[in-house]
């Protein structure tokens, strides 16, 4: 038996990246899924390969009608809507507060933080009627911490996505339906990619360099990786997280918990030295 065996689930953002592992995990674990994203050809060649239980709908999360009608067709398809998946995203505008255009600021906004009220917003009348469902956002550890983006803009969007789910939570909790984000550290994906000015093809590619960089950046060895918050994704779409409500996951290998270890003992180390030294002695 799968996880989320019976389950209806939409995944935004679902041909790349962490949404399309989400989906095919999903799937795995017994769920039928709605992938929503823009690329039509792509979408569809996923949602054929995920089988019978996944389908593709053209979707752009910036448009209400496009999320309205993202609902309506799991529902239509499959009778019911048990989870949400917020995960859509995208570069926004980096350099200094004086810099930023505000037409790039306002599409930031409206990729990063308007859809995921708009997907909350129509799916919230569902899943209070059947009086269960699991809403989860992805967040960021850039929505927690400063500096861990190359856009303050990004990070800002992403600490009210957090801050959203748990006023929310507040809300839909009374209902029955759970509504909780995670936040995910440096995890490989072609969004550095599209960071760096790279189309979308060429941005996939890019998955791999970023695991390399990414070794190394946390106090667990190696890179994150979609597959860690797809499983995270599972835990929350699940019944096993039937009392988790207005909760941030971070799923980071640690990386905000502090200076790692092993840099910080060589920088005292070299202080002592230098102090020794000033002190004049051996």
């Amino acid at each position: 038996m799968g996880k989320l065996d019976g389950k209806v689930a939409i995944v935004t953002g679902g041909t790349s990246g962490i949404g399309r592992r989400t989906a095919e995990v999903f799937v795995e674990e017994g769920a039928s899924v709605v992938i929503a994203a823009r690329r039509l050809e792509l979408g569809q060649e996923i949602a054929a390969a995920l089988g019978s239980r996944a389908v593709f709908l053209r979707t752009d999360i910036t448009q209400e009608a496009d999320v309205q009608a993202m609902v309506a067709h799991a529902v239509a398809r499959f009778g019911r809507l048990d989870c949400l998946f917020n995960n859509a995203g995208g570069p926004a505008p980096a350099g200094g507060i004086e810099t930023i255009p505000l037409d790039r600021f306002d599409a930031a906004i409206a990729v990063l933080l308007r859809s995921v009220m708009l997907g909350m917003k129509h799916a919230a009348p569902i899943m209070k009627t059947q009086g269960s469902g699991s809403i989860i956002n992805n967040g960021s550890v850039a929505g927690l911490r400063a500096g861990f983006s190359s856009s303050m803009i990004y990070g800002a969007a992403k600490a009210a996505v957090i801050h959203l789910t748990r006023c929310v939570a507040m809300e839909l909790g009374e209902r029955g339906v759970r509504v909780n984000s995670i936040s995910p550290g440096a995890i490989a994906t072609g969004i550095f990619g599209k960071v760096a000015g790279l189309p979308d093809d060429a941005a996939e590619k890019t998955a791999e360099v970023m695991k390399q960089i990414f070794t190394g950046m946390q106090p667990l060895p190696g890179p994150g990786l979609p597959e860690d918050i797809a499983r995270a994704a599972v835990f929350l779409a699940s019944d096993d997280s039937r009392f988790i409500n207005g909760h941030d996951l971070v799923v980071d290998g640690g990386i905000i918990g502090g200076r790692l270890w092993t840099p910080q003992q060589e920088a005292l180390g070299q202080m002592r030295a230098a102090l020794r030294q000033a002190a004049g002695e051996p």
